[in-house]
């Protein structure tokens, strides 16, 4: 089988291809003889209900500094495509909300159409931090508001909190707040003023300094684990803040919380999905851009973009 298949991404340019799930899914796909094409977000249009990019042909290599070649670029209609990866990475915002719109109106795999990785649809309507809450005996005592007396009574109850934007991604604007910490009222006021949502509150784990575990599922499956340590000065473990990745296996309460969600991120169209976990509980489900491929198998897990390829090709068959 030769697919047609596009990814939408931020420029390949940028990729940091040591850790790059995006750029580790295109290798895959070429390996397969798939034929590869590359666009930025803001190249989509959209012309009478039919969605176009401006797109390049790409080859990739798994070589720093030398890693792709791009063709000219040329107007594709995206229903042309067999294949489509939504791979820009987040954070949520009303771009991105478009975008799923547009690429909604292409993904058609029941009847035999264009697939869009994961469903946009159900992308949408998932943002990390809430979709999480439709599991809440899986996940840490938590609070999403904008009221100030809300935050300082959850404060008052766990002692020691986490505080972070709803919509945000990669560790940017996580505070850990503990009892008596004077900087709750500024650090909300500088909320207030730098986003229009609410917030959202969690528990703080002491767990986490034994690492915040990502989990990667395909098609509602566990296919492997990577652990990320948090720095000796940090409170967050995301790998470009100083958190360290070690390899890890799946507890049977893991392999419990994989059980519970696999079958909804099966139903919606979900093919690959990284969900963070501390301790016993699940904080994050990823569905927008979830990475950890290169980790887990740099550690001798599972080749999971090898794996993604199987459960697409299995779709488009």
């Amino acid at each position: 089988m030769t697919l047609r298949v596009a990814v939408q991404m931020d420029h390949i340019n940028t990729v940091q291809i040591a850790g790059d799930s995006s750029f580790a899914l295109m290798l895959e796909a070429q390996h397969r003889g798939h034929e590869l094409f590359h666009y930025e977000v803001d190249r989509l249009s959209m012309r009478d209900g039919e969605v176009y990019a401006d797109c390049e042909p790409v080859e990739v290599r798994d070589i720093e500094e030398d890693h792709f070649t791009l063709g000219d670029a040329r107007r594709e209609n995206l229903a042309d495509m067999d294949t489509i990866l939504m791979r820009q990475d987040p954070p949520f915002h009303m771009g991105y909300i478009t975008a799923t719109h547009l690429l909604e109106r292409i993904h058609k795999p029941e009847v035999g159409g264009t697939l869009v990785a994961n469903n946009p649809r159900e992308v949408r309507n998932a943002p990390e931090k809430i979709f999480v809450t439709e599991f809440p005996d899986l996940m840490p005592e938590t609070l999403i508001t904008r009221s100030r007396d809300e935050i300082r009574q959850f404060r008052e109850e766990f002692k020691d909190i986490i505080i972070k934007p709803l919509y945000g991604n990669g560790g940017a604007g996580v505070f850990r707040i503990q009892e008596g910490d004077q900087n709750l009222s500024s650090l909300l006021e500088m909320f207030e003023a730098t986003w229009p949502e609410p917030f959202i509150a969690q528990r703080y784990m002491s767990e986490v300094r034994a690492g915040d575990k990502r989990i990667i599922l395909i098609d509602g499956e566990p296919v492997g684990a990577i652990n990320r340590i948090p720095g000796e000065d940090e409170a967050r473990s995301n790998m470009h803040v100083g958190g360290r990745a070690e390899a890890i296996g799946i507890t049977p309460r893991e392999e419990e919380i994989c059980a519970r969600i696999g079958p909804e991120l099966k139903r919606r169209g979900f093919i690959f999905v990284g969900i963070d976990v501390i301790g016993d509980y699940m904080t994050e489900i990823n569905v927008t851009s979830p990475t950890g491929i290169r980790e887990v198998k740099k550690f001798g897990g599972a080749d999971i973009a090898a794996l993604f390829w199987d459960a697409v090709e299995n779709i488009k068959s």
